[in-house]
């Protein structure tokens, strides 16, 4: 009986955790929540988790965008390491996008690429700033391309 009880406490415990594996990919979910988990990962300055959001070969070919909603000179990220340290600690990005209030609006998906509308609002200035994330499927997982999409 010791063996039986044991054998399915065992199968059990596989079964919670294929669960919550499944649970905690991003294959099928919405694209919002990859959104939702990089403003989360951001906060927390897990650059690993950052990492995994983000197609940073992609945003590499579209290096010569500054999506920091700063003035002045753009900005130019030469490595994955620049958008990393971008978005963590004391970047300028994660800086500004922090000192803004963050709205994550609905997705629009069409296949394997989605937009995620995001609003940046400075209460202060009574100022709003629109963009739309570009995210596509990458190995069935939801990842960020590009903060500036441009819809076509």
């Amino acid at each position: 009986m010791k063996r039986v009880m044991s054998s399915f406490v065992g199968v059990c415990a596989i079964v919670v955790m294929a669960l919550v594996a499944g649970c905690s990919s991003n294959s099928t979910g919405n694209p919002k929540d990859t959104v939702i988990a990089l403003f989360g990962a951001m906060e927390k300055d897990d650059r690993a988790a950052i990492a995994n959001i983000l197609d940073l070969g992609e945003m590499m070919k579209r290096s010569t965008e500054d999506y920091a909603l700063s003035g002045g000179e753009p900005r130019v990220f030469t490595t994955p390491e620049d958008i990393l340290a971008d978005l963590t600690g004391t970047g300028e990005t994660k800086t500004r996008w922090f000192s803004l209030q963050r709205i994550v609006a609905s997705a629009e998906i069409t296949g394997d690429v989605a937009n995620v509308e995001v609003t940046f609002v400075d209460k202060v200035g009574s100022k709003g700033y629109r963009t739309k994330f570009g995210l596509h499927k990458v190995h069935d997982r939801w990842k960020i391309f590009s903060f500036a999409n441009v819809v076509k």
